[in-house]
């Protein structure tokens, strides 16, 4: 993977303290199943906020809500825009989703793929433009997915599509970058890759990033702030030394640990049983 070139193009500038996100008391029912009770949360502009809990404790639903894809009660603001009664169109031109399990056009290469992230950009009724062709060789060659354009998206690995839905969700060119799980399917050569890189586009265009992570060591690494969610509600908000502790992590997850400080963050190792 190539290193990312400095002079890519930057976000609209924003204060360090002017919030990017923010949902207040943020309540989301799936099929009459209450999910997330009042969630609320601030997320500063150029930030990275990893999103952390035990499986179905709603980190997933939140980021869906936030981009306005699930109905939802409360109030969400995305640098501007209200989801909930703006047009995904709209939405689309600021937020950006890298879901964990994608659908993927039978058919379609990993260049139109990678296209579709432009959709937002592109006129009704109209054309690709040689901005919209610079701006996805640019993330091809950032991701590295040169060797891949040309085929079939449904025929790559679970880890090579991963890597190319990231590369459409940052061709739409957010300011607000939405991951769900983004390294599950990669190897670990592949997920520092990815991590670095998405961080690297953070700290030059002042992207904003809400990463929902299972593995604790590398939300902490990369997440300036962590919000562990538990049953949908927000069990704790921090910076990752005051959100990972033992006694936290045995509560909520209800698993031995032992944490470790590093200078890059916590790392949290699982025990075995006496």
């Amino acid at each position: 993977m190539s290193t990312p070139p400095t002079d890519s193009p930057r976000h609209p500038e924003r204060s360090p303290a002017e919030a990017a996100l923010t949902c207040r008391d943020l309540h989301v029912a799936r099929d009459g199943v209450p999910i997330l009770h009042g969630v609320t949360m601030s997320v500063r502009a150029g930030s990275w906020v990893s999103l952390v809990g035990p499986n179905g404790s709603g980190k997933t639903t939140l980021l869906y809500a936030l981009a306005g894809l699930i109905p939802s009660d409360g109030d969400v603001d995305v640098v501007g825009i209200r989801p909930q009664r703006s047009t995904r169109r709209t939405i689309a031109r600021t937020v950006a989703i890298m879901p964990q399990r994608p659908v993927v056009p039978d058919g379609v290469t990993v260049r139109e793929l990678i296209l579709l992230g432009r959709t937002p950009h592109i006129p009704r009724f109209g054309t690709e433009t040689a901005r919209d062709a610079e701006v996805v060789d640019r993330v091809i060659d950032r991701l590295g997915l040169h060797d891949f354009t040309g085929r079939t998206a449904t025929t790559l690995s679970g880890g090579e599509l991963q890597r190319v839905v990231l590369a459409r969700a940052l061709a739409q060119e957010p300011e607000v970058l939405l991951l769900d799980e983004p390294t599950s399917a990669l190897d670990i050569g592949h997920q520092q890759q990815v991590l670095e890189l998405v961080d690297s586009m953070r700290l030059e265009g002042g992207l904003t990033v809400i990463a929902a992570m299972h593995d604790l060591t590398s939300a902490s690494q990369y997440g300036e702030r962590l919000i562990l969610l538990d049953e949908g509600r927000v069990a704790a908000d921090g910076p990752p030394a005051r959100v990972l502790t033992t006694d936290r992590l045995d509560r909520v997850y209800d698993a031995r640990v032992e944490v470790l400080d590093r200078h890059d963050g916590r790392a949290v190792l699982p025990l075995r049983s006496p």
